[in-house]
């Protein structure tokens, strides 16, 4: 007889919940506080701009690749154990990472800091939805995704307030009482689960380990270092896109042959079809969240000239709007009135704010104000809220309660991944839309033509008339006029950069009707079947 989903269900649940709240956001803080600092970090560590960059890499690799195996690390050590650990994990290593005096010492904690911060997010979740009761997840849910999608929005305003105001290291150091909030409502009520995973085993898969390390890491080097190394021009990359292809491969193989008894990734929890559906449409959020957290700086900074602290003051208003988008799909997926919503609807009003969202940043110049971002991230907010929660409550509905926790880890990696997936394809389309423009512009500017003869005369006149001799100002006017083509060829590209991403979303958008809405009663948190 199965078990009840609701047999999890703590009379001290919102005591953990604050604690594996704090715990999250202080790890999805961490992905991107730190990259306002590393400018300060590398002059005080002597390291060059490539060299501070694994400061941020190492921990995306490590976090990448224990992703996965959480639910195989909660069944060995047991749930409270695992997270306890973690947590006391990432604030000694966020610790040493404040007072790290060499790059080689920042970039070892940053990865032991990233080992231990992927089971704050994936293994928190997996229990909030075992703690709380069904009637409750819609909001629970909606809560800790407010951390999730808000953290990271407002992750390089608090670094750059804080790099400011004090030293690189205190972005670390501000992980200390955070993660002290988060231990202790943890270690004192938290239980390990009674679904335990049936495959858990003390006997260590280490075919499969050695080659998710191997093959995940392989592959977020290659995402995350491949721009730099124009791609499969180098060698090296190659070689290891091929490692990771292989390494992969096989990984799924072994993990789902009849020999393996006890795999470290169940990949069988990907019969659940609402499961599979949801992880696409992750993959997609990704991309567009991450990808988006890329360009915008970037377009505010090199085209608008905002300043890194504008640049994050910004982003207030569309963060903001998630919060409120989140608590009111997580208004509308609780209590009496959960079952008359279709989350996929939800789901599809999400999709259509963050779309038109961002055609509008796809239709930015070079004169756009400050009030027209203001707008568009707004929605841009709101329609992050409408789509983490909903999303969230069609894939957990229909896992079985020992499956939770494999799905939660698949889930945190697959938007992960889809961010490493979105920065790489984003920074390369960057890269090649500005040439193709200054290359299209150019032609129009054919040196002679009367356009470009008019245009270095208005900027000949343009340096007369602020002081410069008539003989200065004609030899300064084309590389004036150059500036300004390469300006306005910037402009382009990154109004193709958000246009891709709306591409991508609405590729994902069909996707929303292969799922089915789901049933109360089955899984924790309200399930569906399969």
């Amino acid at each position: 007889m199965p078990l009840d989903p609701d047999i999890g269900v703590s009379p001290h649940r919102w005591w953990i919940f604050a604690g594996l709240w704090a715990a999250a956001v202080m790890e999805v803080l961490d992905t991107t506080i730190v990259n306002v600092a590393m400018p300060q970090m590398a002059g005080n560590l002597n390291a060059t701009p490539q060299e501070i960059a694994w400061v941020a890499t190492g921990y995306i690799l490590s976090n990448v690749v224990v992703l996965p195996m959480t639910a195989f690390l909660a069944g060995v050590f047991g749930r409270r154990n695992y997270l306890i650990g973690s947590i006391a994990l990432f604030i000694l290593a966020s610790f040493f990472c404040g007072i790290a005096t060499s790059l080689g010492q920042m970039v070892v904690w940053r990865i032991i800091q990233g080992a231990g911060g992927a089971a704050l997010l994936s293994t928190a979740q997996a229990t909030l939805r075992e703690i709380f009761p069904r009637a409750q997840q819609g909001m629970v849910q909606a809560f800790f995704m407010i951390g999730i999608v808000v953290a990271p929005t407002l992750g390089p305003t608090l670094g750059g307030w804080i790099t400011d105001n004090y030293t690189w290291g205190w972005v670390f150091f501000v992980n200390v009482p955070l993660g002290l909030i988060a231990m202790i409502p943890v270690s004192a009520y938290l239980k390990d689960s009674p679904f335990q995973n049936p495959n858990a085993s003390r006997r260590p898969d280490w075919l499969g380990i050695g080659l998710l390390t191997v093959g995940l890491a392989s592959l977020q080097y290659v995402l995350e270092e491949g721009q730099k190394d124009d791609w499969f021009q180098s060698e090296f990359i190659t070689r290891l896109a091929v490692v990771a292809g292989v390494s992969l491969v096989w990984l799924i193989f072994w993990q789902l042959s009849p020999k393996n008894k006890a795999p470290v990734i169940d990949f069988r929890v990907l019969k659940n079809h609402q499961l599979r559906t949801s992880l696409y449409l992750f993959l997609s959020l990704g991309f567009g969240l991450y990808g988006g957290l890329f360009l915008y700086p970037l377009f505010t900074q090199n085209i608008l000239h905002l300043t890194p602290t504008a640049t994050g003051l910004s982003l207030l208003p569309g963060g903001l709007a998630t919060i409120v988008g989140v608590l009111i799909c997580g208004r509308l997926l609780s209590g009496t009135i959960a079952d008359k919503v279709d989350p996929r609807v939800l789901v599809f009003i999400g999709v259509g704010l963050f779309s038109t969202s961002m055609w509008m940043l796809g239709q930015l110049t070079t004169a756009t104000g400050t009030d027209d971002l203001t707008f568009a991230l707004a929605i841009r907010g709101l329609g992050l809220g409408f789509l983490f929660a909903p999303i969230n409550q069609i894939a957990f509905a229909g896992m079985e309660p020992h499956e939770t926790q494999q799905g939660a880890g698949l889930i945190s990696l697959t938007r992960q991944l889809g961010g490493s997936f979105g920065i790489a394809v984003l920074g390369t389309h960057l890269s090649s839309s500005i040439k193709t423009h200054q290359n299209q512009l150019a032609d129009h500017l054919t040196y002679g033509g009367a356009a470009l003869g008019e245009r270095i005369q208005g900027a000949t006149g343009l340096l007369v008339r602020a002081g410069s001799s008539p003989a200065d100002a004609q030899n300064a006017a084309p590389a004036i006029v150059q500036m300004l083509v390469d300006r306005e060829a910037a402009m382009m590209a990154f109004n193709n950069g958000f246009q891709l991403i709306l591409v991508a979303f609405l590729l994902a958008a069909p996707m929303v009707m292969l799922l089915r809405k789901p049933r109360l009663g089955g899984g924790p948190g309200g399930g569906g079947g399969h």
